[in-house]
Protein backbone atom coordinates (compact mmCIF):
# COMPACT_ATOMS: atom_id res chain seq x y z
CA UNK A 1 0.00 0.00 0.00
CA UNK A 2 1.63 3.24 -1.12
CA UNK A 3 1.55 6.11 1.31
CA UNK A 4 1.65 9.75 0.33
CA UNK A 5 3.79 11.59 2.82
CA UNK A 6 2.38 14.79 4.23
CA UNK A 7 5.79 16.23 3.35
CA UNK A 8 8.93 14.74 1.82
CA UNK A 9 10.26 12.20 4.28
CA UNK A 10 13.46 10.17 4.40
CA UNK A 11 13.50 7.31 6.88
CA UNK A 12 17.03 6.17 7.73
CA UNK A 13 16.87 2.62 9.07
CA UNK A 14 19.93 2.43 11.32
CA UNK A 15 21.69 0.09 13.71
CA UNK A 16 24.62 -2.27 13.92
CA UNK A 17 25.15 -5.11 11.50
CA UNK A 18 22.65 -7.90 12.06
CA UNK A 19 19.89 -5.62 13.32
CA UNK A 20 17.80 -6.24 10.19
CA UNK A 21 18.23 -2.88 8.47
CA UNK A 22 17.94 -4.18 4.92
CA UNK A 23 15.06 -6.55 5.64
CA UNK A 24 13.04 -3.92 7.49
CA UNK A 25 13.87 -1.20 4.94
CA UNK A 26 12.72 -3.40 2.06
CA UNK A 27 9.40 -4.09 3.80
CA UNK A 28 8.95 -0.39 4.62
CA UNK A 29 9.77 0.72 1.08
CA UNK A 30 7.29 -1.79 -0.35
CA UNK A 31 4.56 -0.82 2.14
CA UNK A 32 5.09 2.90 1.56
CA UNK A 33 5.72 2.71 -2.18
CA UNK A 34 8.94 4.67 -1.68
CA UNK A 35 12.34 3.97 -3.25
CA UNK A 36 14.94 2.34 -1.05
CA UNK A 37 18.68 2.97 -1.00
CA UNK A 38 20.90 0.30 0.49
CA UNK A 39 23.50 2.60 2.03
CA UNK A 40 26.16 -0.12 1.88
CA UNK A 41 25.97 0.09 -1.92
CA UNK A 42 27.66 3.50 -1.70
CA UNK A 43 30.70 2.17 0.18
CA UNK A 44 33.86 2.44 -1.89
CA UNK A 45 35.44 -0.89 -2.79
CA UNK A 46 38.28 -0.22 -0.33
CA UNK A 47 35.80 -0.02 2.58
CA UNK A 48 34.14 -3.29 1.59
CA UNK A 49 37.51 -5.01 1.24
CA UNK A 50 38.57 -3.70 4.64
CA UNK A 51 35.43 -4.99 6.34
CA UNK A 52 35.56 -8.31 4.47
CA UNK A 53 39.09 -8.83 5.81
CA UNK A 54 37.79 -8.34 9.36
CA UNK A 55 39.05 -4.79 9.94
CA UNK A 56 36.65 -2.15 11.27
CA UNK A 57 36.28 1.10 9.38
CA UNK A 58 37.72 4.28 10.80
CA UNK A 59 35.99 7.64 10.83
CA UNK A 60 38.21 8.65 7.89
CA UNK A 61 36.87 5.64 5.97
CA UNK A 62 33.27 6.53 6.80
CA UNK A 63 33.15 10.28 6.07
CA UNK A 64 33.08 10.06 2.23
CA UNK A 65 30.52 7.24 2.44
CA UNK A 66 28.27 9.22 4.78
CA UNK A 67 28.59 12.30 2.57
CA UNK A 68 27.50 10.19 -0.43
CA UNK A 69 24.43 9.02 1.45
CA UNK A 70 23.73 12.62 2.49
CA UNK A 71 23.97 13.77 -1.13
CA UNK A 72 21.52 11.06 -2.16
CA UNK A 73 19.10 12.13 0.59
CA UNK A 74 19.41 15.79 -0.38
CA UNK A 75 18.71 14.97 -4.02
CA UNK A 76 15.63 13.04 -3.00
CA UNK A 77 14.09 15.84 -0.94
CA UNK A 78 15.05 18.49 -3.51
CA UNK A 79 12.64 16.79 -5.90
CA UNK A 80 9.95 16.49 -3.22
CA UNK A 81 10.42 12.75 -2.92
CA UNK A 82 10.37 10.44 0.05
CA UNK A 83 12.61 7.41 0.54
CA UNK A 84 13.92 4.73 2.86
CA UNK A 85 17.69 4.47 3.38
CA UNK A 86 19.79 1.97 5.30
CA UNK A 87 22.85 3.24 7.13
CA UNK A 88 24.46 2.05 10.34
CA UNK A 89 24.78 5.70 11.53
CA UNK A 90 26.59 4.48 14.63
CA UNK A 91 27.76 7.81 16.02
CA UNK A 92 25.88 11.04 16.54
CA UNK A 93 28.45 12.78 14.33
CA UNK A 94 27.57 10.33 11.53
CA UNK A 95 23.87 11.07 11.99
CA UNK A 96 24.70 14.77 11.95
CA UNK A 97 26.27 14.38 8.49
CA UNK A 98 22.94 12.96 7.29
CA UNK A 99 21.02 15.70 9.09
CA UNK A 100 23.05 18.28 7.17
CA UNK A 101 21.50 16.91 3.97
CA UNK A 102 18.25 18.49 5.12
CA UNK A 103 19.65 22.04 5.34
CA UNK A 104 17.58 24.19 3.04
CA UNK A 105 14.69 21.73 3.17
CA UNK A 106 12.63 22.78 6.21
CA UNK A 107 9.55 21.26 4.58
CA UNK A 108 11.12 17.79 4.64
CA UNK A 109 11.41 15.26 7.45
CA UNK A 110 14.44 13.12 8.25
CA UNK A 111 13.65 10.35 10.70
CA UNK A 112 16.07 7.75 12.05
CA UNK A 113 14.54 4.36 12.80
CA UNK A 114 16.99 2.76 15.23
CA UNK A 115 16.79 -1.03 15.26
CA UNK A 116 18.08 -2.07 18.66
CA UNK A 117 18.83 -5.63 19.70
CA UNK A 118 20.72 -7.44 22.39
CA UNK A 119 24.32 -8.39 21.61
CA UNK A 120 23.32 -12.05 21.83
CA UNK A 121 20.48 -11.67 19.31
CA UNK A 122 22.63 -9.65 16.93
CA UNK A 123 25.48 -12.18 17.12
CA UNK A 124 23.10 -15.06 16.48
CA UNK A 125 21.78 -13.31 13.37
CA UNK A 126 25.25 -12.54 12.03
CA UNK A 127 26.45 -16.11 12.50
CA UNK A 128 23.41 -17.36 10.55
CA UNK A 129 23.90 -14.87 7.71
CA UNK A 130 25.61 -16.06 4.54
CA UNK A 131 27.28 -14.27 1.64
CA UNK A 132 27.83 -10.95 3.40
CA UNK A 133 31.14 -9.18 3.88
CA UNK A 134 30.33 -8.15 7.45
CA UNK A 135 31.43 -10.98 9.72
CA UNK A 136 30.13 -11.72 13.21
CA UNK A 137 33.60 -10.96 14.55
CA UNK A 138 33.04 -7.28 13.68
CA UNK A 139 29.96 -6.92 15.92
CA UNK A 140 31.99 -6.07 19.01
CA UNK A 141 33.67 -3.13 17.27
CA UNK A 142 30.33 -1.85 16.00
CA UNK A 143 28.77 -2.06 19.46
CA UNK A 144 31.80 -0.24 20.90
CA UNK A 145 31.41 2.50 18.28
CA UNK A 146 27.63 2.82 18.68
CA UNK A 147 26.48 5.98 20.43
CA UNK A 148 22.94 5.12 21.50
CA UNK A 149 20.67 7.64 19.76
CA UNK A 150 17.79 7.20 22.16
CA UNK A 151 16.72 10.66 23.22
CA UNK A 152 17.66 12.40 19.97
CA UNK A 153 14.38 14.02 18.84
CA UNK A 154 14.45 12.64 15.29
CA UNK A 155 15.10 9.03 16.36
CA UNK A 156 12.54 6.31 16.98
CA UNK A 157 13.87 3.18 18.68
CA UNK A 158 12.42 -0.22 17.81
CA UNK A 159 13.34 -3.53 19.42
CA UNK A 160 14.37 -6.17 16.87
CA UNK A 161 13.30 -9.10 19.03
CA UNK A 162 10.16 -9.56 16.92
CA UNK A 163 9.50 -10.80 13.39
CA UNK A 164 10.69 -8.54 10.56
CA UNK A 165 7.07 -7.78 9.65
CA UNK A 166 6.31 -6.71 13.23
CA UNK A 167 9.45 -4.57 13.38
CA UNK A 168 8.55 -2.99 10.02
CA UNK A 169 4.99 -2.36 11.21
CA UNK A 170 6.32 -0.54 14.30
CA UNK A 171 8.69 1.46 12.08
CA UNK A 172 5.84 2.33 9.70
CA UNK A 173 3.71 3.56 12.59
CA UNK A 174 6.61 5.69 13.85
CA UNK A 175 7.18 7.20 10.38
CA UNK A 176 3.51 7.96 9.88
CA UNK A 177 3.19 9.53 13.35
CA UNK A 178 6.30 11.70 12.82
CA UNK A 179 5.14 12.74 9.37
CA UNK A 180 1.76 13.80 10.74
CA UNK A 181 3.33 16.02 13.46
Amino acid sequence: MASEAVRPCVAVVMGVSGSGKTTVANILAADLGWPMLEGDDLHPAANIAKMASGHPLTDADRWPWLESIGQWISGRVETGGSAVVTCSALKRSYRDVLRQAMIGHPEALLLFVYLRGTPEELHRRLVARRDHYMHASMLESQLATLEDPTGEPDVRTIDVGHSPKEVAAAALAAIEAANAE
